[in-house]
């Protein structure tokens, strides 16, 4: 689940899974493999790192390598 903000300021989460697309409009507009459409306070690319922090913690997607 990630954490997102509603445009009048409600926070809620979401299971990030069902992200299908985001767009920029300029507004966030996230689009749901069930077609629904919500529209969040959070950029595109804060979504994005969300939904990949998401994937990460659930062992899906390998972490970055720690640059020294």
């Amino acid at each position: 689940m990630i954490r997102l903000t509603r445009l009048c300021g409600e926070p809620f989460l979401l299971n990030a899974d069902l992200i299908r697309y985001v767009e920029c409009r300029p507004d966030t507009f996230v689009t749901l493999t069930s077609g629904d459409r919500l529209v969040v306070r959070e950029s595109m690319d804060d979504v994005l790192q969300r939904a990949v922090e998401y994937q990460q913690t659930k062992n899906l997607m390998p972490r970055a390598a720690a640059t020294t």
